[in-house]
């Protein structure tokens, strides 16, 4: 068996030293770089983190959280990540996180269905997180699930306040508004809606701005159609709705199901927009490529996170939290509306 070289080293991590050696700074200096302390020049600061790259130098987390009682962790508790709303919220949290010098740790709730919220928030609390941030729906929470959080940061970004945390969310009721009198704007005499699922807070307040904007300007309200936020489900509407030749316009609560609807119209026969206008809600990536691309609500996720991550650091640096209400939507204009035929038109459409 060959023996090792007397000149041989055994490898070892490098130490705050040896990056304190190699800048020509203070450990100090590099020890205030590594936990983010904004007291050191710029400069120096450049030249302490070339050094830590140039040695492969990574901070311990470990020992910087014992010392500072800090994990720069970010808890989040989230439903699922099936849905482009979650997707997009999770992302837009991620980006902020990081921004700020944060990491993830992310549990969904339907991975440990049984455990629901209490053992997700256990989970995270093993994990030495510093705040949670909890993307769920009001429905999804129980009062004495929220009672857990009651001794660290918290913040939910969800529809309801059926609880005294922080929260975020998107305007759901002014983008509703907004859906319903651009198509009432065009001209048609009245719109029906395919809504989500009737648990669903943000389903419900889009559903109760619709019915509200309608009876505002004086309209008929039409039965609302139930869907589960899917394609099949906005398909299934969108048959009834197609048998009803006094439908001229649908807002339909989600863009999946818009788009659904859209296939059921065409397969009925009925054209859209020329005959049938449909706007949907999200404005997902693909929505501007359907036939024909589809006017949309926009939701500004990236604002969500950006306002629900500082809202949580706010908390743990002990700031004062400013929370900037609701997220407002904007209406999107594709080629999906149009004024409906002459004879189904009200007066005064300003298109």
């Amino acid at each position: 068996m060959a023996s090792r070289s007397a000149d041989a080293r055994v490898w070892r991590a490098p130490s705050i030293i040896d990056v304190a050696r190699e800048a020509g700074v203070s450990a100090q200096t590099v020890s205030r770089v590594a936990n983010g302390m904004d007291i050191v020049r710029p400069s120096t600061r450049d030249k302490v983190q070339a050094a830590m790259d140039r040695l492969g130098y990574r901070p311990n987390s470990a020992a910087r959280a014992l010392k500072t009682g800090k994990f720069r962790t970010l808890g989040v508790i989230m439903s699922g990540l099936s849905s482009y709303g979650n997707m997009r919220s999770l992302e837009a949290i991620a980006n902020e996180a990081a921004k700020a010098g944060y990491s993830l740790a992310l549990t969904p709730l339907w991975t440990i269905a049984q455990a629901g919220f209490s053992g997700a928030f256990v989970r995270l609390a093993e994990q030495a997180v510093d705040g949670v941030l909890v993307v769920l729906e009001a429905h999804e929470l129980e009062a004495s699930d929220l009672a857990h959080i009651a001794d660290i940061p918290a913040v939910v970004v969800t529809t309801g306040d059926s609880h005294p945390y922080p929260s975020i969310d998107i305007d759901q009721a002014q983008g509703a508004r907004l859906a319903t009198e651009h198509l009432l704007n065009l001209g048609h005499r009245t719109v029906s809606h395919i809504s989500g699922p009737g648990d669903s807070f943000s389903a419900r307040d889009r559903a109760a701005s619709w019915e509200a904007t309608l009876r505002a300007h004086g309209r008929e309200v039409p039965p609302l159609q139930h869907g589960d936020w899917s394609t099949a489900s906005g398909y299934a509407a969108g048959r009834i709705l197609a048998a009803d030749p006094s439908v001229t316009a649908v807002f339909a609560a989600n863009d999946e199901m818009a788009l659904g609807a859209m296939r059921a119209l065409r397969d009925a026969g009925r054209t859209v927009p020329d005959e049938v206008s449909v706007v949907g809600f999200d404005d997902m990536g693909m929505s501007a490529d359907f036939q024909p691309p589809l006017t949309t609500v926009h939701q500004y996720f990236d604002r969500v996170g950006a306002a629900a991550v500082s809202m949580l650091i706010d908390q743990i640096e002990h700031r004062p939290a400013q929370n900037p209400g609701p997220v407002a939507t904007e209406l999107v204009e594709r080629a999906s509306t149009a004024p409906p035929p002459p004879s189904m038109r009200t007066t005064g459409a300003t298109r």
